[in-house]
């Protein structure tokens, strides 16, 4: 939790790594508010970073930029804490309303999210007022095709979800579900690229101000899998596998195939895109992981390893 990156009075970020995303809390003046509220497992520590923020006051209201579990998983916990005013994208009510987990993408990507209900909804063109300032609800289709982004013109600060991060963006999901979803990354990109930024608080990862380079470089990798979608897919099960290891710690190496199979993101990404075979796969994916030093192998496992 910090206050170092020039933010005005009254806003914080809790940056919180890559299994749960960033949290944006507004003490004042106004109504407190949160943006974002990580994943399930961390909802303990989510509880004790704003209560101890807010200092004696309760929580107003929570915003969710999208509804990916690494965004939502604390909203339950948090209403049930504060009974805060909850708003999400007007595109994901109805499955929200009917608690669609198929639709929401919990089932399908094997991840964890308590059921929450909503109060009001967000669209593109909103206006908020955030901690005393304007900011501006833009759409921001590409990772999530309902996604928002935050924009305050005052302060020149995007808060933008997984849109933009310092070295790319979340993964493009809609094309690995055969559904567009580069060219309205690169289009997020080239609106972000209007905008009179100082700076960013993304996703995942630290906030930055060096705003030109990250769009330069965001440009680039959206290109590159706009080129090629295979390496979007491989991007993808990367991902997916090295998001379940940040959860689970450890898997059997030899489990991994089986694992993979029945994981519908991992195994649509296989069948539509990665000519291999689920042991081919899952033998690529761990190389990359260990490669990267994001993963490590010890005694027939895969073991989360963190630098």
């Amino acid at each position: 939790m910090t206050n170092r990156y020039q933010l005005p009075d009254g806003m914080r970020v809790f940056e919180r790594g890559w299994l749960s995303s960033n949290n944006i809390l507004f003490t004042g003046p106004g109504p407190t508010a949160l943006i974002d509220s990580g994943y399930k497992i961390h909802v303990p520590q989510t509880l004790a970073m704003v209560e101890h923020a807010l200092d004696g006051r309760k929580l107003d209201r929570l915003f969710n930029t999208h509804l990916h579990s690494d965004h939502c998983g604390g909203n339950a916990a948090l209403k049930a804490r504060y009974d805060c005013h909850i708003a999400i994208p007007a595109a994901e009510a109805d499955k929200v309303r009917v608690w669609d987990e198929d639709a929401l993408s919990y089932k399908v990507t094997g991840q964890q999210c308590d059921r929450f209900s909503f109060d009001g909804t967000l669209s593109p063109g909103d206006q908020l007022e955030l901690g005393g300032m304007a900011w501006q609800v833009l759409g921001a289709p590409g990772h999530d095709p309902h996604s928002l982004i935050f924009y305050c013109p005052a302060e020149r600060i995007l808060i933008s979800a997984d849109a933009l991060w310092h070295n790319g963006f979340g993964v493009i999901f809609p094309e690995l579900d055969g559904e567009p979803g580069f060219d309205e990354a690169r289009a997020t990109l080239e609106l972000i690229d209007t905008l009179d930024v100082r700076l960013v608080i993304p996703g995942h990862g630290a906030p930055f101000s060096d705003v030109k380079p990250a769009l330069k470089r965001a440009f680039s990798r959206i290109d590159f899998f706009r080129e090629d979608p295979v390496r979007n897919a491989e991007y993808a099960v990367k991902v997916m596998l090295k998001f379940l290891l940040l959860e689970r710690q450890q898997f059997e190496l030899a489990s991994l195939p089986a694992m993979f199979e029945s994981n519908p993101v991992i195994e649509g990404a296989r069948s539509k895109y990665l000519q291999r075979s689920p042991q081919e796969l899952a033998d690529w994916a761990v190389k990359s992981l260990v490669r990267g030093m994001a993963a490590k192998r010890k005694d027939g496992m895969l073991v989360n390893y963190d630098m």
